[in-house]
């Protein structure tokens, strides 16, 4: 056990008000749940709108000229090209292609919004303290809270709070008055679903969080059911579906890496592990990252053993749960490449006993963003 005292979010309070069962997490006292419970926590963020709490996660902004340009050293994807008031998924890499951490990168008018996980906060940092605050300024932000709005009536919902939210598209961002709070929110999360994560002054913070959950829609939501609905729609976690052993090309995040990013193209390379991604990206990765649907009821956790019907290991479970939305279990695993194929049937080593499984597409919950 850590001597450390764990950190408290500026809505820990809160949390306790609303009898939040609180765990640590990523060195912070964190909401898994609240009274209802994880299950009423889903189903509430996939039929309506749920209020997470997520400042614990790394806020930093980036200010100068060179920005873009500096960006592009450490990540594979096109950072130049990204046009003021939208957003792009992205990652760091290492030398080998492994990924340091997955991130989230806003361009606004005067400056760029950087959101890193916060496992990986502190060395996220001065990854790019080290290695690009000469080329511009980096200024971590712990003095900003995080809220994400999710949920298919989570535009319905804040727009009676700021009514120009309503039109904001998928992956694009504003600064924006809520409910008399200045704010910048972007139409994003981590669920699936439509909704919104707003950056707001932590003295702030608790204000807003009011305001959103007295709107008739809107309910808490922790941890636990934040785990459950990304899971759902196909979405890694860092330090679980993704490390810095698994390259973006066997996690399935090629997708990410733009084209003008790649071997060939107007900025291919300059980033740490470039040559190692692009030789995946031609020949194609000795294991992926796969979705897995139980045949039985039995839940697959991570660390299960995938084997084939000889019981010959193909690879393991990274993430698993009994799906509420899906109805049956599910899991995200690594696979050899030539097991990997669609409809596959494989087995999860679960208590002695073989699980029965098969390789299923993801999301296996659709997305339902709004792109306008």
């Amino acid at each position: 056990m850590s001597d450390i005292p764990l950190q408290k979010t500026p809505l820990h309070a809160l949390h306790l008000e609303l009898g939040a069962k609180m765990v640590p997490f990523a060195g912070y006292d964190m909401p898994v749940s609240y009274p209802a419970g994880i299950l009423a926590e889903h189903r509430h963020c996939r039929d309506s709108a749920a209020l997470f709490d997520v400042s614990h996660m790394g806020q930093v902004r980036l200010v100068g000229d060179d920005v873009a340009a500096a960006l592009e050293s450490l990540v594979p994807v096109d950072v130049i090209g990204l046009a003021p008031g939208r957003q792009r998924y992205g990652f760091f890499t290492n030398a080998a292609g492994g990924i340091l951490d997955d991130l989230m990168i806003t361009r606004r008018e005067s400056d760029w919004l950087v959101i890193v996980n916060a496992g990986g906060k502190d060395a996220d940092i001065r990854h790019l303290q080290t290695n690009i605050a000469h080329r511009c300024t980096v200024q971590p932000m712990p003095e900003r809270a995080l809220l994400a709005l999710q949920g298919p009536k989570a535009a319905e919902a804040i727009g009676r709070l700021a009514p120009e939210l309503r039109s904001l598209v998928f992956m694009s961002g504003s600064f924006v008055r809520i409910a008399g709070i200045d704010c910048f929110a972007t139409r994003s999360g981590y669920t699936g679903e439509d909704g919104y994560e707003i950056s707001v002054p932590a003295e702030r913070a608790m204000a807003l969080a009011k305001a959103l959950l007295a709107l008739p829609e809107v309910k808490p939501a922790g941890l636990g059911a934040r785990d459950t609905l990304r899971l759902e729609a196909g979405l890694c976690l860092y330090g679980h579906d993704i490390d810095d052993k698994t390259t973006p090309v066997e996690a399935g995040l090629s997708w990410a890496i733009q084209k003008l990013r790649r071997s060939g193209g107007a900025r291919h390379g300059g980033y740490p592990g470039a040559s190692a991604i692009d030789a995946q990206l031609s020949a194609g990765p000795a294991c992926k990252r796969v979705g897995l649907v139980g045949l039985e009821r039995m839940p697959v956790r991570e660390g299960a053993v995938i084997v084939d019907a000889k019981g010959h290991k193909l690879g393991h479970v990274t993430s698993g749960t009994l799906a509420p939305s899906v109805g049956k279990p599910i899991a995200m695993a690594y696979l050899a490449a030539n097991h990997a194929l669609p409809n596959h049937e494989v087995y999860a080593e679960v208590r002695g006993k073989r699980q029965p499984m098969r390789v299923s597409p993801m999301p296996f919950a659709p997305h339902r963003y709004f792109r306008g």
